[in-house]
């Protein structure tokens, strides 16, 4: 059993529970336009315990959307600006001296909340960075040799810039890996950023949502529903066969020098059954498959350099594979 999850067994109608996260778009869109693909992934990642790296340039309303996305699910939420002089006690906490008791107690750090922000995770070394591994992979910060859980739901949403790489630190591929999804932030369309510039003109404050009508539409609670209905979701040997064999192809592809891990495959079924539950239906087919490929598979793999010189994206090697992949009937 997840020792985060609450004792008390959840509890909630499915389809109470969907309408409530189909919901999450309307109210977010109420703060941010244009962002729903980003949108759904979150709560594709939130159904599968899972955690999103947000990439985009700066201004394209990565933290906005997260903060929006909390107070839409009425949760916790911190953002932590990580920086070349970060150090990990600043992001999990530490023990603290008390003088008055002549004891040393635990500080937690911004890592104990439900919708963690890491805003620019490649600015910090990767001592800093794999300071959230464990918290990631096992839900728990451990101090002193003292593990302690962390809250239910729990997502790490991290930010870097695509095109912006002076002083980083790129993202080991073992971290990587433990992103569920990575999901590509654009820039709005000339009509969408038309009505960014018309909202702040009159008045919108992204700094109070309150105030810009975001209301909170789904729980916890239902979110603990929903994830049982997911759980629920049928997966066929056929379909389970096929995600097995575009994880494989990625291994042959010329272009790669790694691919798919088996980690991988198993994180495509798991999205794939989300957003199955999502549109609506208790069983996984291909296209459900297909919709979550690229933004779970892309970070998962590492191009050759030659390739990456002819223009070959982690994305196009993606796409290739699925159109010679048979798809199951």
């Amino acid at each position: 059993m997840d020792p985060t999850t609450d004792n008390a067994a959840p509890t909630g109608d499915p389809a109470a529970a969907r309408a409530a996260l189909e919901a999450l778009r309307a109210e977010i869109a109420k703060a941010v336009v244009g962002q729903d693909p980003a949108v759904t992934g979150l709560v594709v990642a939130l159904l599968c315990r899972g955690h999103v790296l947000l990439e985009g340039v700066p201004g394209v309303a990565k933290t906005l959307l997260i903060r929006s996305l909390a107070a839409a699910l009425e949760l916790d939420t911190k953002r932590v600006q990580f920086t070349p002089d970060l150090m990990p006690s600043d992001v999990t906490g530490s023990l603290v001296y008390d003088a008055r008791t002549a004891e040393f107690s635990f500080q937690p750090g911004p890592v104990f909340t439900n919708l963690l922000l890491a805003d620019e995770i490649n600015r910090t070394p990767p001592k800093t960075q794999s300071s959230l591994l464990e918290a990631m992979e096992e839900r728990q910060v451990t101090v002193d040799g003292t593990p302690r859980a962390l809250p239910d739901p729990f997502l790490v949403a991290a930010t870097q810039n695509p095109v912006e790489y002076e002083g980083t630190y790129p993202l080991p591929e073992a971290q990587l890996d433990r992103f569920l999804l990575k999901l590509t932030i654009p820039l709005p369309s000339r009509q969408d950023e038309i009505d960014v510039l018309t909202r702040h003109a009159q008045g919108f404050d992204p700094r109070d949502l309150r105030a810009a009508g975001v209301r909170p539409v789904a729980t916890a609670a239902d979110l603990a529903a929903a994830r049982n209905a997911v759980a629920a979701t049928t997966v066929s040997p056929e379909i389970t066969a096929y995600v097995v064999d575009i994880c494989r192809a990625t291994r042959e592809s010329p272009s790669l020098t790694l691919g798919v891990s088996p980690r991988g495959a198993t994180a495509l079924l798991a999205t794939a059954r989300a957003w199955a539950w999502l549109t609506g239906r208790d069983y996984v087919i291909p296209d459900d498959v297909k919709a979550l490929a690229l933004p779970t598979l892309r970070h998962r793999m590492q191009l050759r350099p030659e390739a990456e010189m002819e223009g070959v994206t982690a994305d196009s090697v993606i796409n290739a594979v699925l159109s010679h992949v048979p798809v199951p009937r």
